[in-house]
């Protein structure tokens, strides 16, 4: 009883390992089936191109345009996978079309707006490549300052004009330094230097001997222009913004002197 057990056992394992090697290989069989050799379309059209592999279950896709002096215009002049390539149904081939030898001067657009220099690359049929940003002090903001390739260049490979374009820098930062007692000429003068712009000066009531005139306010003082009762050697009491604050470049410091 116990033999005749063993044998329906070791019956029923042959036949689940017959039936998993016969799946396995079917398996492979139809992954196998399903494979293709990717044709040459290396100077065919794209219309060519697209029946022959429409007919092999594979799609084409146009991703690139380069001038070629070897290669027709119109046909395609590169393929990836490559020729004889093994790959399922379905499978992208990715092609670049040749748009023939170079016909179209480079123009030059060094020192033109960004925007100008766009239109001036797209009426030629040229398009816009990759857009680099650079701050360059002393220079107005969207220039173009470099171009790729140059002006009239020849023997081009792909029909597009990378740019090198200004942008505005940020406004330069400081921390405003205390001008308590100092003269307001040189103070003055290292505003000046500093960016930064003289707004109003205050006299303080002090000042005033006879005990009965208020402080006076004189907007906009430039340094060789003083109120009556200040001068370049009026020393600062009071400074606005305060000592320490943080300003932009352009602001305007206003003071209250004493003569």
């Amino acid at each position: 009883m116990m033999k005749s057990f063993i044998r329906l056992v070791l019956l029923a394992l042959v036949l689940v390992t017959v039936a998993l090697v016969s799946a396995l290989t079917a398996m492979r069989l139809a992954i196998h089936g399903r494979e293709v050799s990717v044709p040459k379309l290396v100077g065919l059209t794209p219309t060519e191109a697209e029946k022959v592999a429409s007919a092999l279950g594979l799609q084409i896709v146009v991703e690139r345009q380069y001038y070629s002096p070897n290669i027709a215009e119109g046909k395609i002049m590169s393929q990836l996978p490559q020729a004889d390539t093994q790959v399922r149904r379905g499978w992208q081939v990715r092609v670049a079309q040749s748009l023939g030898p170079q016909r179209v001067e480079i123009p030059d657009v060094v020192g033109e707006s960004e925007h100008a220099a766009e239109l001036n690359i797209s009426r030629r049929g040229l398009d816009v490549g990759a857009i680099a940003q650079i701050d360059m002090l002393g220079m107005p903001a969207n220039q173009v300052i470099s171009q790729s390739p140059p002006a009239k260049a020849s023997g081009v490979s792909a029909p597009k004009i990378g740019l090198l374009v200004t942008t505005s820098a940020p406004a330069q930062a400081f921390v405003m330094p205390n001008f308590g007692g100092q003269p307001l000429g040189s103070v003055t003068l290292a505003l000046r230097d500093a960016g930064l712009r003289l707004g109003s000066i205050t006299v303080t009531a002090a000042a005033d001997q006879s005990g009965g005139t208020p402080s006076a306010r004189t907007p906009g003082i430039e340094p060789a222009q003083a109120v009556p009762s200040a001068s370049p050697a009026s020393i600062i009491v009071t400074q606005t913004p305060a000592a320490g604050q943080k300003v932009m470049a352009g602001s305007t410091v206003d003071f209250e002197v004493k003569p």
